[in-house]
């Protein structure tokens, strides 16, 4: 893209998009709000695109919101701090979840805030092992937003969610490996070249698979057994009408690879 807020580069059915404010430690202001948005509009509506990679410039992944334009808002006595939530996190949010794509998160330094809800929202999360995961809203007397209530509970479980947010203890990239919090932590000179490599793969694999499958995850948040159930026999009635779906079938039995086109 022209502006520098963002970094976006599509190469072989990866997106990459890149945080890119590395002098505020990438926080978020309402104009990089709007270019991460677009950036994920552009992915879903682009057969191009089969895989998305999220990352940041420089030392720090994203340290959660601009604060000087947050007290601006706050500040202003016809505003108030849902501006934000509504402009930039809610949509961004589900923007992820919603994208029936793959998205990975390469954590190459400190998430903070609503930078670290971001990563976890997304489908795979990597970090480099120098990375932090902080979750700082309680620094400043505020409350997880970014889907920090809703989806840091279900990777970690209440106890220690609850804990992480009230104490608002920095996390190690191992450590958020090892209570289930991210999938994988790398050496940091390896870690991009990793983070790149999971994106690769993905891009080659069936991506409207993928799409139905985090379509089904989504709703098993709030469906119940049978719900679900029925969810999934439509959702793989659908799968098995794919391109990919007969590709697959047709490469097993001859006994060769398959070449997945993502449809």
């Amino acid at each position: 893209m022209s502006d520098s807020m963002i970094l976006s580069n599509l190469e072989n059915g990866v997106l990459t998009i890149s945080l890119n404010r590395p002098d505020k430690l990438n926080s978020f202001n309402f104009k990089m709000g709007s270019q991460i948005k677009e950036a994920l509009m552009e992915a879903e509506s682009s057969q191009d695109v089969r895989c998305v990679l999220l990352t940041g410039v420089g030392r720090a992944f994203c340290a959660g919101q601009d604060l000087a334009e947050a007290t601006e808002v706050s500040n202003d006595p016809d505003r108030d701090l849902s501006e934000i939530v509504h402009h930039t996190y809610l949509p961004i949010i589900k923007g992820i979840r919603e994208l029936e794509k793959p998205v990975v998160c390469a954590v190459n330094g400190t998430a903070a805030g609503a930078g670290a809800n971001i990563a976890l929202a997304c489908d795979i999360v990597i970090a480099s092992e120098e990375a932090k995961f902080i979750q700082s809203f309680s620094q400043i007397g505020l409350i997880p937003d970014s889907g920090g209530t809703y989806i840091l509970p279900r990777l970690i479980g209440l106890a220690r969610a609850t804990a992480l947010t009230f104490l608002g203890e920095k996390i190690t990239a191992n450590d958020a490996v090892e209570m289930g919090l991210i999938w994988k932590s790398y050496p940091a000179d390896e870690f991009m070249k990793e983070a790149q490599a999971i994106a690769s793969k993905l891009a080659k694999m069936p991506t409207r698979g993928f799409g139905l499958t985090k379509r089904g995850f989504n709703a098993g948040f709030s469906n119940d057994l049978e719900s679900q159930l029925k969810l999934e026999a439509n959702l793989q009635a659908e799968a098995g009408e794919t391109h990919d779906y007969n590709e697959g079938v047709q490469a097993f039995l001859e006994k060769r690879k398959p070449k997945f086109k993502g449809n």
